[in-house]
């Protein structure tokens, strides 16, 4: 019996060594070779992919060819998961190796035609657009077909196929898909939809409340025809239940730059950090490209061949989102006597009709029927219409009409001209290209300019037009159609202005004399105001006071409401302890506090206590987001124009009497604590914001599997809120996890235009996409503490401290 034991024993000894040993192997094959020499078809010279110490790629090579070659090369060694993901997501290919769950999503993208709308895109290209693309995709294929060892992990593990080679197209796909993150005009006009079947237009304008200090936007009382259209909504609410995610909850971004006259160099400084939601890995990736004409750092997308983001020998640049209103839904009525047309103010149009194939990982192919309109896509027909929908979802249907989808959108040949942009107007040139997302853009160049402009194709809507792009419109009505589009030369535009700065926070970016509408659903303005005083805070300026400002977490939403939540009457020993901790606090958002939780639980509490009795479960569950209850919260208690009237319960006014702003602000703080106390224990001294609003980088698609997230997700403390300049935004509506920072600085930058090798850059995780790596989170805490890494261009700095260099030869 011993013997057999022993025998046992070892056979198991021998079966856990190979498996260390295969793991252990596994782990080395599929991280990049940084070190050696690769022979390559595609190349017309050699290059050389010099990875520093951080493992960012610094590419040398004798043309600009060559170097975006090495760019795909390298993203495809450390990113090949992400851009295969990604590219069928805008191809909408994702049930092909996730399964039936995918197919709806797969459906909306294919009814909104963002590949086909790419394919014809990149014939209108410059031809020196369409080489680098091509460059770019021959790189990624050289990859592709030199590899010899196992694919990263993602594609073991959902049985993914092998990558098919890289297209161009792919490259486009994915720029429009971007704009698809940055934009979300469209569910607002639905939402607008939906609360028509329950409040007044004055009840509307108050919950989706303007922008500080302006007026509502007039528009017609729209209430009447959607509560006719009640089928029609309810199609909406499916469709945007099956949409990819835009990040646009509490939308954000900054930057901002000084001329020499206030900075300590006397040459310009330049500050920049767009905030997106974190994603594992990051969503950008650094590189270097040095070529004869062409030398720039800074923030790539895998999949694109620019540097979106960054520097080159004479300019640096910055975006933020401007989220201009570039999105319309049209009600469109369909002929009952023949369903294959619908009406237009000329006469009745026939549907273009075409076809699409979703093949189905495990299951048969499914085949759906894609309408178009004159607006655009048809999206009420991306999903089967319901047998017990009301009457009017076969007269009417929606469609979808965004400047992204147009065939002359050259979004990414305008990136391409920044990299390699001299002085403002050749800049300017790029911004000409530029069409979507619509960008606030700051400039600098080592001469001491400064520089503005905001480029996009905005729509121009009609004088009678009266909803204004707001909610949805009768597409029969030739008075709602779009009339061309801003021109370029009276976009917002700034050269050296006289007050030697400028600065954009996705705040209202024009003044009331402006000629033309971009939008009034600017994003509030706090972290606008704070930079601005903190600007101000010094007479002149260095990259270490721009890294304090990006790192400042002071709150002046919390400031502002703070005054009327501190004259509540407790109603419980634990509330009264709260509010005495409050009693001392300044709206810092500091991870090592109690005082930002108690804070955001309970305004938490407070919208939901507020506004569902007039929104109803349905509503809140889908739209309790900060960008639609902050305002009108504040508004509410502090009594703006009387509406401290939302107070009062609807549901029980009658039978139990009215109640006041001060009885919800009462009941929630308890509320509140409570579900605190629940979360992290009584003990409301150890409760800490940091550990609470965690930043979650989430894995695509292993987020969603508990098995693997744990090890693929990325997760650490972080201070900040909704509302300060250093950002972090978090779930109302998240039960589970409702304080986790799900949307932050993605992309943290500094520039110095004295001496761009001073330059400072950092994003959220690591260069690497494979979990497997080193470089897969080894950015993280850096990130989190607001440090960063230098931004080297010089050979011979680079490679004090590289990892290798690999060479590629033709």
């Amino acid at each position: 019996m011993t013997g057999i034991l022993k025998k046992v024993a070892l056979v198991l000894l021998a079966l856990v060594l190979a498996t260390l040993a295969v793991a252990a192997w596994y782990r080395s094959a599929t991280l990049p070779m940084v070190n050696g020499t690769r022979t390559l078809k595609g190349l017309t010279a050699p290059v050389d992919i010099v990875r520093d110490a951080n493992g960012i790629p610094h590419i040398y090579a004798k043309s600009q060819a060559d170097a975006y070659f090495a760019l795909g090369y390298a993203h495809a060694q450390d990113r090949l998961w992400q851009m295969e993901l990604n590219r069928r997501i805008a191809a909408g290919r994702m049930a092909e190796i996730l399964g039936p769950n995918a197919v709806p999503t797969d459906r909306f993208l294919r009814t909104l035609g963002v590949r086909r709308n790419a394919e014809k895109i990149f014939g209108n290209l410059s031809q020196q657009t369409r080489d680098a693309l091509e460059a770019y995709a021959r790189g990624v294929n050289a990859w592709l077909e030199d590899r010899s060892g196992p694919l990263p992990p993602e594609f073991l593990l959902t049985g993914a196929p092998v990558p098919a080679p890289w297209h161009p197209v792919d490259s486009i796909g994915w720029q429009t898909m971007m704009a698809w993150d940055l934009g979300g005009n469209w569910t607002q006009e639905l939402l607008r939809m939906r609360l028509s079947q329950r409040l007044s237009l004055a009840q509307i304008n108050e919950f989706l409340a303007p922008y500080p200090g302006d007026p509502v936007v007039p528009t017609q009382d729209y209430t009447v025809l959607y509560r006719e259209l009640a089928g029609t909504t309810a199609q909406l609410e499916k469709v945007a239940a099956i949409a990819p995610p835009s990040y646009v909850d509490g939308m954000g971004s900054n930057n901002w730059v000084v001329g020499g006259a206030l900075s300590e160099t006397g040459k310009p400084l330049l500050a920049n950090d767009p905030h997106l939601g974190l994603s594992a890995p990051a969503l950008w990736y650094f590189a270097h490209l040095s070529a004869p004409g062409l030398n720039v750092i800074g923030a790539t997308l895998p999949g694109i061949p620019s540097v979106v983001l960054g520097h080159n020998d004479r300019i640096a640049w910055g975006f933020t989102n401007t989220a201009p209103d570039v999105q319309d839904l049209y009600l469109e009525r369909v002929n009952p006597e023949d369903r294959r047309r619908y009406q237009t103010a000329d006469g009745w149009a026939e549907f273009k009709v075409r076809n699409e194939t979703i093949k189905v990982k495990g299951q048969p192919d499914v085949t759906i029927e894609v309408r178009e309109t004159r607006h655009g896509p048809v999206i009420t027909g991306a999903i089967p219409i319901m047998e017990k929908a009301p009457l009017d979802a076969t007269k009417y249907v929606v469609s979808f009409a965004w400047t992204a989808l147009r065939p002359d959108d050259l979004t990414l040949q305008a990136g391409l001209k920044f990299t390699q942009a001299q002085n403002w107007e050749q800049f300017l040139d790029g911004a000409r290209d530029f069409g979507s997302p619509q960008q606030s853009m700051v400039y600098a160049d080592v001469d001491g300019n400064i520089g503005f402009v905001a480029p996009a194709r905005v729509p121009v809507r009609k004088p009678e037009n009266d909803l204004k792009g707001l909610a949805p419109a009768p597409g029969w009505d030739a008075r709602y159609d779009w009339a061309g589009f801003i021109p370029f030369e009276e976009l917002p535009r700034k050269f050296n202005p006289a007050p030697s700065r400028i600065m954009t926070a996705n705040h209202k970016i024009v003044d009331a004399d402006y000629p033309h509408f971009l939008t009034s659903e600017w994003t509030l303005p706090y972290r606008a105001r704070r930079i601005d005083a903190l600007l101000d805070a010094k007479e002149r300026h260095s990259l270490d006071s721009f890294a304090a400002i990006q790192k400042d977490h002071v709150s002046l939403a919390a400031q502002e409401i703070l005054p009327v939540l501190r004259t509540t009457v407790p109603r419980s020993e634990r509330a009264k302890a709260a509010l005495q901790s409050l009693a001392g606090w300044n709206g810092e958002m500091d991870a090592n506090r109690a005082e930002p939780l108690i804070f955001t639980a309970w305004m938490r509490m407070a919208s939901k206590q507020i506004f569902l009795d007039e929104l109803g479960e349905a509503l809140m569950k889908d739209y309790w987001e900060q960008r639609n209850v902050h305002r009108p919260m504040v508004n509410v208690l502090t009594n703006k124009d009387g509406q401290g009237r939302w107070c009062n319960d609807v549901t029980v006014a009658v039978k139990n009497g009215r109640q006041g702003c001060g009885d919800v602000l009462a009941a929630s703080l308890d509320a509140a604590l409570a579900d605190l106390e629940q979360r992290y224990g009584p003990d409301m001294a150890k409760w800490r914001w940091g550990e609470a609003h965690a930043a979650h980088s989430e894995h695509r698609p292993f987020s969603k599997v508990d098995l693997l997230a744990k090890y693929f997700d990325l997760r650490i403390p972080t201070p900040g809120d909704t509302f300060t300049v250093n950002v972090g935004r978090h779930n109302l509506r998240d039960e589970k996890a409702p304080f986790t920072n799900h949307h932050a600085a993605s992309l943290r930058a500094l520039y110095d235009l004295s001496n761009l090798e001073n330059s400072r850059f950092i994003h959220s995780t690591g260069q690497s996409g494979n979990v497997l790596s080193p470089h897969y989170r080894d950015f993280m805490q850096r990130w989190a503490e607001v440090r960063y890494l230098p931004m080297k261009t010089r050979r011979e700095d680079v490679e004090k401290e590289k990892l290798g260099v690999l060479t590629l030869q033709p």
